[in-house]
């Protein structure tokens, strides 16, 4: 059982990971940094937001309309880190049943 807390815990990471990736490359094409019009951009960015749009809509959904400021990604990170609290409290559950 300690592999399956493991594996939950990198799932976890690479989930905040792609989250964080997300949220600096958008200030980066908000802010001309980045162009879209460069395939690898475009692909990368095309890729983030297939992976993370399913989460990000089903958050939208339930938080209010903020005028333009998407709060989706803070409450999935937050989220995410709930879920790393509420494992790490649990490990014993993982680590002791037999």
């Amino acid at each position: 059982m300690q592999s399956l807390f493991q594996i939950l815990m990198l799932i976890l990471d690479i989930v905040w990971f792609f989250i964080i990736a997300h949220v600096i490359m958008s200030w980066l094409i908000n802010f001309q940094v980045l162009n879209l019009r460069q395939p690898l951009v475009a692909q990368i960015w095309d890729g983030l937001n297939r992976l993370l749009e399913p989460m990000y809509s089903r958050i939208r959904r339930i938080l209010p309309p903020m005028g333009g400021l998407d709060l989706a990604p803070l409450v999935a990170l937050v989220a995410i880190y709930a879920l790393r609290i509420i494992l790490a409290n649990n490990a014993g559950a993982f680590y002791g049943a037999y």
